[in-house]
């Protein structure tokens, strides 16, 4: 009698190990939903559309913002275990809803050890000369240009102000040569929360900061000059950095873990 307690006990035993083994291996293998949080700031302040509240970079006023939208394309999750790349992966990255942040799910993702989370502001140039529609690519959209086959990689509208005037604030910034990618180390076990996310800032300021800084009363307008454009462009990366999760209170920048490019900028 003695001996057929033990053998069901450790028939018990024996299953559960397994019930938990199985468990862990369907866990693992079952593809994860991971959301991306953007969160826009101007410096320190979050962004608020049409107030007339932060400092022009390089000279006297205060601007105020209208519209500011980016492309946003080729997300990859990249490890020693692997990759992960989103299909027709390009987002128009907006902030005029009745949400403070935009959000992007990524579906279907492999759960693996991931390292690193890659993308690019901006759209490469197989698709910045093509006119098919693939993710928020429309060549019929505003963002799309007029004269041109292509896209605006980021718009930024609004009006820069002082006692005596204003001075509308336009900048389209275009052109294949525009396009950086970013490269953000993924916090430890970010992937293995019940709901996986990643919370990104969005500094508009770091648009202007140069160095050196843009005067916006000397350059109010950015459209087809390379140049200009490219003066702006190469403040991309800076642009987008991780946020702590763990801090108390509104999610804050990490200066630990800023981003860095995966490209020298021009």
């Amino acid at each position: 009698m003695r001996k057929a307690r033990y053998a069901l006990l450790l028939l018990l035993v024996v299953a559960a190990i397994l019930g938990i083994a199985g468990w862990r291996s369907y866990h693992a293998a079952r593809p994860i939903e991971l959301a991306l949080h953007f969160h826009p700031f101007v410096g320190p302040e979050p962004l608020e559309l049409n107030a007339s509240r932060y400092a022009n970079p390089g000279g006297k006023g205060r601007f105020k913002i209208r519209d500011f939208q980016f492309y946003l394309s080729n997300i990859r999750l990249t490890g020693g275990t692997g990759v992960y790349a989103e299909p027709d992966s390009y987002h128009l990255v907006r902030f005029d809803g009745a949400e403070p942040t935009f959000v992007i799910v990524l579906h279907d993702v492999p759960h693996r050890d991931y390292e690193r989370i890659e993308f690019a502001i901006g759209v490469d140039a197989a698709a910045n000369k093509s006119i098919a529609q693939r993710g928020d690519l429309d060549p019929n959209g505003r963002m799309a240009w007029t004269w041109e086959v292509g896209y605006k990689f980021v718009l930024l509208e609004g009006t820069l102000g002082d006692e005596s005037a204003s001075v509308p604030l336009v900048y389209h910034v275009g052109f294949d040569e525009s396009y950086k990618p970013l490269s953000i180390a993924l916090p430890d076990e970010a992937l293995e929360e019940p709901a996986p996310r990643l919370d990104l800032r969005v500094d508009v300021l770091r648009l202007f900061q140069g160095p050196p800084a843009v005067d916006m009363a000397a350059l109010p307008s950015v459209k087809f000059d390379r140049a200009d454009a490219a003066r702006l462009a190469r403040n991309f990366p800076a642009m987008i950095s991780p946020m702590r999760s763990d801090a108390p209170g509104p999610r804050t920048a990490d200066a630990a873990q800023t981003a860095r490019p995966t490209s020298t900028p021009p």
